[in-house]
């Protein structure tokens, strides 16, 4: 469905607020080029940031490089992530994506979305990720817990679906707006808006923001 002047109106405000709020807002994974960003997000499914970090802190310690990263035995890959949560398959689809990477793109990571999708362990979120912060292109929104549950709180969604919720948000916000609007959020979640708790008196958004689903 396409957005209303006025969706789209209630989006730009609060694009405005986190840009005040938030105009440094960063990728909290910590990487220092495109390949580095796209394990630690692989890694990231369904884990915390913090725990990522330091597990890539030691991987990549040993393994900074696809090519290295493709040779490295699956045990002790399995080992180095394991705190992660379901090694086992992490460590299958970061050492597939690297042997993958080596093979068909000489180490290099794509800048496609069509063609990062196509690697083990990359969803669209993940593509959406790389794509936007490391190489600046806004192929779509991550829509991560922070993202989707204060998108709806604030009213810009109704949908709970990550592809659905993503779909909004690029009919709603600007498309110069879709990489900083994810980082801004996550931060906005973390530190203000709360899942459980949230500090609406102190938000800098409480004189619009609907609270949906927030209870009193």
């Amino acid at each position: 469905m396409v957005a209303t002047t006025a969706e789209k109106r209630h989006a730009a405000r609060v694009v405005r607020w986190l840009r005040k709020d938030y105009s440094d807002a960063e990728c909290a994974l910590v990487h220092k080029n495109a390949f580095q960003l796209l394990i630690a997000t692989i890694l990231s499914a369904q884990c915390t940031d913090e725990r990522v970090n330091l597990v890539t802190r030691d991987l990549f310690a040993k393994y900074p490089t696809p090519q290295r990263l493709a040779k490295a035995p699956l045990s002790r890959l399995e080992s180095l992530v394991q705190s992660t949560g379901f090694f086992r398959n992490k460590a299958k689809n970061i050492k597939g994506c690297a042997q993958q990477l080596v093979e068909r793109y000489a180490g290099n990571i794509p800048q496609e979305l069509d063609l990062l999708v196509e690697l083990p362990g990359i969803g669209r979120k993940t593509a959406n990720v790389v794509l936007g912060t490391a190489f600046g292109l806004a192929t779509g929104v991550v829509v991560d817990t922070h993202v989707g549950r204060i998108s709806r709180r604030l009213g810009i969604t109704q949908e709970k679906d990550p592809v659905k919720v993503e779909r909004d948000l690029i009919e709603r916000l600007p498309k110069k707006e879709w990489i900083n609007y994810s980082h801004r959020m996550i931060h906005h979640g973390r530190k203000v808006c709360d899942a459980r708790k949230p500090l609406c008196d102190t938000c800098s958004m409480k004189k619009f923001c609907p609270r949906i689903g927030v209870k009193p």
